[in-house]
């Protein structure tokens, strides 16, 4: 039998104290961990006190708080720990499972009308994606690799799941950062927006008042996701994993036929993807991973992509109306980006602030729904010759 004396049994209760302080938060504690547990509290903050995204903002500010819980390492516990239930759940981030499937979730929610009625709206869409390009080749100026600077280009389209689903394909170790940056400049589409309008319009352009968009029939709203499919996918077939799902969702919508699957697809599985995406990207920020020098310099190029995008939708909507008859107002033009429907939301909330009875949404949501489909093609683009 070993007995212990009084200075070996206070010795051994000195390790085992020890020991088990090694094993807790504040035995690996950094001030890395600190900084992005607040900005955790900061997301949360404005998710729930400014009800800015707070679908998107509340999940992923919860797991940068999960991922910033310091842990010792090797217990399976974090999410870059092969085996952890966080990483099991990262994997459909990784390998891009969730954004198509919140890809086909946004299709069944989608009314694509205001773009049918008025089709050039398109092209507003279009010219708004001048961001990810501006961005992507401000990112091989700074240094990045070509794969690199596509997945940070996609920012400047405003679209989480889209940069999620390019960055996963082209540079997963960016993944985090780029994510996190998307999301955040969605969220605050309400703030970076309105200053930028204001700017490059005229009091004269903001009370422009735009003829009520025609009724379209049921035809060509079943017609269109499969003429979409057709022209986009042929054009890009690298895009199909996130047109292809998109398309269909709106099919499963405006055929009348589906209301069972339209309602799976635009409650529980878009639900479900974004409380999973939301909480594993958060928690992917890890700060011993996260705080870099890259970090800092996508979060800058993702605010001036943003930026980017924003200005060339509205001033593509000034040159058109140097040669159309029936002008369009230029607030329209923020919401080429794909945040859909916050961008919309601005545009109309602007434009009311100068005339109270000139309502802009319906017009807003044509080139917002037109920026969904351009910032997919695009990231087909990116993907056609840097994967």
């Amino acid at each position: 039998m070993i007995t212990l004396s009084s200075s070996g049994f206070l010795f051994f209760v000195k390790e085992q104290l020890w020991q088990f302080f090694e094993y807790t938060a504040f035995g690996n504690f950094t001030w890395g961990h600190l900084i992005m547990i607040l900005v955790g509290m900061f997301f949360i903050f404005l998710g729930i006190k400014k009800e800015y995204e707070p679908l998107l903002l509340i999940p992923i500010g919860f797991g940068i708080i999960v991922g910033n819980i310091p842990f010792f390492p090797g217990l399976k516990t974090g999410i870059y720990e092969q085996g952890s239930v966080l990483n099991i759940l990262y994997h459909g981030v990784q390998n891009g499972w969730y954004p198509p499937l919140i890809f086909l979730g946004i299709g069944a929610m989608t009314d694509f009308s205001a773009l049918l009625s008025n089709p050039k709206l398109i092209l507003i869409g279009a010219a708004a994606q001048f961001g990810i390009f501006a961005a992507y080749i401000s990112a091989l100026l700074l240094g990045f690799t070509p794969a690199e600077a596509g997945a940070i280009g996609i920012i400047g389209g405003a679209d989480g799941p889209t940069a999620i689903f390019i960055s996963s394909k082209l540079a997963p170790e960016l993944l985090g950062a780029v994510a996190v940056s998307a999301y955040s400049y969605m969220a605050l589409v309400p703030v970076i927006q309105p200053p930028i309008m204001r700017l490059l319009t005229t009091k004269k352009e903001r009370l422009i008042r735009m003829k009520p968009p025609r009724a379209v029939s049921k035809l060509e709203k079943i017609t269109f996701p499969i003429l979409g499919i057709l022209l986009t996918c042929f054009i890009v077939p690298t895009g199909l994993p996130l047109l292809g799902m998109l398309f269909f969702g709106n099919l499963l919508k405006e055929s009348g036929v589906t209301k069972r699957l339209a309602n799976t697809a635009s409650g529980p599985i878009i639900d479900i993807c974004t409380i999973l995406i939301g909480l594993t990207v958060g928690a992917s920020t890890q700060a011993t991973s996260f705080l870099t020098y890259k970090s800092i310099g996508i979060f800058a190029l993702g605010a001036a992509s943003f930026v980017i995008a924003t200005t060339t939708g509205v001033l593509f909507v000034k040159l058109m109306n140097l040669f159309l008859k029936n002008k369009i107002n230029p607030l329209i033009g923020n919401s080429g980006v794909s945040a859909v429907p916050d961008s919309a939301r601005v545009s109309n909330s602007v434009g009311l602030e100068y005339d109270k009875t000139n309502y802009l949404l319906m017009h807003a949501m044509g080139p917002n729904v037109a920026g969904v489909i351009g910032s997919a093609v695009a990231a087909g683009i990116l993907l056609s010759f840097l994967y």
